[in-house]
């Protein structure tokens, strides 16, 4: 079958050569070359041309017919788009500058924001004039725009604390309280009371007991308030829930030192969501790798790991300080060097605590 196929195509190029006389070896030639082409398209990756070859064959393209276009490397769409890009290009301009207004100075933006730190009630359309006055003309929208940008805004939000600090500075006197449960070793249900200030993350647990009487909650309450005063927190108002725990004997241990009790809303775990949150830390630091074998135990576990929590950990909220932070803390520590850094482990080495080690 191939032999026969060879025949025929062998015996339709002899007759090509010899009708067209010195014409036919060029068109046979050029139908072997565009086979070629064929084959290589098949064999190989879709050639990159520089923008010479795209030049080349857009300029081609307008002078070889129509019906030609067949032996181009790339369809008729590809070369009519690289044409209009060429007329494109043949139009544009390059621009001198960019378009919009000049920046403004660097040394004259330092100034506006210098102006505004030092004067809070001061708007822009009067940092504009004092600005003018100096002989410098920057205009009161871009002004804002830069103040926006640096987080300054406008005069009156200026003047006045944020929501971040006015929180914060409410919370110097607040303190919140909640109970969780823990099961032991034999099932038996023990409640914890703990107490959290938010001012400082500082967490006093007050108890914990299988059965927490109205006695019991309350007696925990006065040891409490006596803890605070030896402390100087002064407690301005209590943060609790609607359980039923919590009785009015309770309440009124608070408001003889002169605090107002508020009750969270009904369902509303976010309303006291510091507390909540402490209750998940400590279930996922301790209690949940723990088995407690009875309150006693209990006890012990939640007193280590206070002395962790308080003195120990960092917390995002207070930059990464700790809740009761020594005065060498505060004023700050010199670098350790890491090999004179120390570890002590809480709990049998479920936390560890790292220190510097005295060279």
């Amino acid at each position: 079958m191939l032999f026969l196929f060879w025949l025929i195509v062998r015996a339709f190029a002899g007759l090509l050569v010899l009708q067209g006389a010195g014409d036919g070896a060029k068109d046979l030639e050029i139908l072997v070359l565009r086979h070629q082409l064929r084959v290589l398209h098949r064999k190989t990756r879709r050639p990159r041309l520089t923008m010479l070859d795209r030049v080349l064959l857009a300029a081609a393209s307008r002078a070889l017919p129509r019906d030609r276009w067949a032996s181009f490397l790339v369809t008729p769409q590809t070369l009519l788009r690289w044409h209009r890009e060429l007329v494109r290009r043949k139009w544009t301009y390059h621009k001198q500058c960019k378009p919009g207004r000049p920046p403004i100075d660097p040394e004259v933006a330092e100034l506006i924001l210098r102006i505004a730190r030092e004067n809070p009630r001061w708007g822009c359309v009067r940092i504009a004039g004092e600005l003018r006055k100096l002989g410098i003309r920057v205009g009161a929208t871009t002004i804002r725009t830069l103040l926006r940008r640096h987080g300054l805004g406008p005069a009156p939000r200026r003047a006045g604390p944020s929501w971040t600090q006015f929180l914060r500075a409410q919370a110097e006197a607040i303190v919140a309280c909640d109970f969780f449960t823990v099961e032991t070793i034999r099932l038996q249900t023990l409640y914890v009371l703990f107490f959290i200030e938010l001012s400082t993350r500082r967490v006093l647990v007050a108890g914990a007991t299988a059965n927490p009487s109205a006695a019991w909650v309350t007696q925990q309450a006065r040891n409490i308030a006596m803890d605070l005063d030896d402390r100087e927190r002064r407690i301005r108002f209590l943060l609790r829930d609607h359980d039923a725990k919590f009785t009015s004997s309770f309440d009124e241990v608070f408001h003889t030192q002169g605090a107002e009790v508020i009750r969270t809303p009904i369902q509303a775990p976010r309303a006291n969501g510091h507390a909540e949150r402490w209750v998940q830390t400590v279930r996922a630091e301790c209690l949940d790798w723990t088995l407690v074998l009875g309150r006693r135990h209990l006890v012990r576990i939640l007193r280590a790991y206070l002395r962790h929590y308080n003195q120990q950990r960092p917390h995002r909220s207070l930059a990464l300080a700790v809740p009761e932070a020594r005065e060498q803390d505060r004023l700050g520590l010199m670098s350790v060097r890491p090999r004179a850094v120390g570890c002590r482990d809480v709990l049998g080495g479920l936390i560890h605590e790292y220190h510097a080690v005295a060279a």
